[in-house]
């Protein structure tokens, strides 16, 4: 089994139940990583999950506003499985970096891990 990552993204979007959020919008840092079952020898690029691709279904997904981080989570995970009958499981972290709770240092943000053997 191989297992692609691709880690610390960062957008910026409108995700959050708080109404400033909606406005003002916050960074948010992604980290994925896509395991899936292995051919005998990789030697191109459709022998393995594309890195690219994954990526803009992530970069799609940040445009598009939901209230809670494990919607979206599931969301990218849902079109991320997609891509390939061969995935196994996708393992996908968001961490909102400015988290709208008084006097509060550090990050808030959703881990989902979703297997499908």
């Amino acid at each position: 089994m191989f297992t692609i990552h691709l880690r610390d993204m960062i957008f910026y979007a409108y995700h959050g139940v708080h109404e400033e959020e909606a406005i003002i919008g916050n960074n948010f840092k992604v980290s994925v990583a896509v395991s899936f079952n292995e051919i005998e020898k990789v030697e191109q690029l459709n022998d393995t999950i594309n890195y690219v691709t994954v990526y803009e279904i992530i970069k799609d997904h940040f445009v598009q506003p939901e209230k809670l981080l494990e919607t979206l989570a599931q969301n990218i995970t849902q079109e991320i499985h997609k891509i390939d009958h061969r995935i196994n499981s996708i393992n996908i972290t968001i961490d909102k970096l400015n988290a709208p709770i008084s006097n509060f240092i550090g990050t808030v943000g959703v881990t989902y891990l979703k297997s499908y053997t």
